[in-house]
């Protein structure tokens, strides 16, 4: 039985190195590192890691991963190397070990009489319905390296659109969460010292500082109640968005909201028309991948869109009238959409929609981001000035009268 065995050397320039090796037996080891000309100094078995089997302690597979890996497939396959001979190379190198199990049972059951695509069904956490199928077209055309080529690139793609969205709204909400704990603290802390102060001079205090000290007074006494109604409402929302009408809901908020809802559009047809454009070069049937395409949109009313698309196909009608009676794209792309399926081109024609609204995507999120600063800025400098000089009101009035 192969173990993994952990070694040390210097390689013929006669710096040190080290690595693992999956191998039989030490003297195995020790074999295949002499033949590479290596000086092998220590070799052992690798430690068992007692978190091995709870998946709660492996690290996951991230999409960084699988891009890299479809991306060294790719090159292997195009060079000529055979599928098994591939996956025992990228098993070997990988050093994220939650894969590299996973590559190694995928190469055991292509070994076994599976296809590849059959095999990458056991993960679909790490190998989405896109994915397996794409590859299934690509095994059944014999164009797995064009495929994977195709993948990757699409993966790369869509990994920047959601790194761009993601930046845009990561900005606005750790900005919210530094003023609520700036001003928490100073209605908790900073404010008792002053009305403290206050209270001992005797003096009557200005409106704005009788508010921000009544404010200050009901934060302390009702704190727990703020604060789990806060959590509350945050679990609650997250819970509603986990049921079918809920997620209904909110998905057409989103869509309806006036700038963040552009942007999550703007960003549905990029992902519609990329995917849709790489499952059909790739082979993959039209209505098989507006239905893969669905479920991957990650918002409902899109995707109830694109059933329709796929229900008015089904029945003969083009592609472009039931996304145009949708709602959800825009007519642009319904127009673009209705040449390409006139000109046989609709894969071409829809690579460029998704290039031209990444772009737009682009903008937007500048857009949002050029918008969001000045607002944060004003929201941080009124309500945390705001409390500061209504604190120090009652000092100017007393400096005032003593002028």
């Amino acid at each position: 039985m192969a173990e993994i065995y952990v070694w040390k050397g210097k390689n013929p320039k006669g710096k040190k190195i080290k690595g693992e090796m999956e191998a039989e037996s030490r003297d195995q080891v020790r074999l295949s590192l002499e033949r590479r000309k290596i000086n092998v100094t220590n070799i052992k078995k690798k430690p068992k890691d007692i978190f091995e089997n709870i998946e709660f302690f492996q690290p996951k597979v991230t999409e960084k991963d699988v891009i890299i890996f479809s991306r060294q497939f790719s090159t292997m396959i195009d060079a000529g190397l055979p599928l098994l001979q591939c996956l025992d190379i990228l098993q070997s190198q990988q050093e994220n070990p939650t894969f590299k199990k996973q590559l190694k049972k995928i190469k055991e059951a292509v070994e076994s009489g599976e296809t590849f695509a059959d095999a990458l069904k056991r993960y679909p956490k790490v190998f989405n319905e896109l994915f397996v199928n794409m590859i299934a077209a690509g095994e059944a055309g014999g164009i797995l390296d064009v495929i994977l080529q195709r993948l990757s690139a699409y993966m790369e793609k869509m990994a920047k659109l959601k790194k761009q969205v993601k930046g845009a709204m990561t900005y606005p909400a750790i900005t919210i969460v530094v003023a609520i704990i700036v001003v928490t603290i100073i209605l908790v802390f900073v404010i008792p010292v002053f009305e403290d102060m206050f209270a001992s001079m005797g003096s009557s205090l200005p409106g704005p500082t009788l508010m921000v000290v009544a404010l200050s007074d009901f934060v302390i006494t009702n704190f727990m109640y703020i604060f789990g109604g806060l959590f509350g409402t945050i679990f609650l929302l997250r819970r509603t968005y986990k049921t079918k009408k809920g997620r209904i809901m909110m998905d057409d908020l989103f869509l309806r909201l006036p700038v963040v809802g552009i942007l999550i559009r703007k960003v549905a047809v990029a992902k519609f028309t990329r995917t849709t454009s790489t499952m059909i070069s790739s082979g993959v049937s039209i209505l098989e991948a507006l239905d893969i395409v669905g479920k991957t949109s990650g918002n409902k009313i899109v995707e109830f869109a694109i059933q329709d698309v796929k229900v008015g196909i089904a029945e003969g009608r083009s592609m472009a009238d039931p996304l145009l009676e949708s709602g959800v794209f825009p007519s642009m792309v319904c127009s673009m959409i209705a040449v390409g399926e006139s000109t046989g081109a609709l894969d071409t024609m829809m690579e460029k929609i998704a290039d031209f609204y990444d772009e737009e995507v682009d903008q937007a999120v500048k857009n949002l981001t050029d918008m969001i600063e000045p607002f944060m800025l004003v929201f941080l400098g009124v309500v945390v000035g705001g409390l500061v000089i209504a604190m120090y009101l009652p000092i100017f009035s007393m400096a005032g009268s003593i002028g």
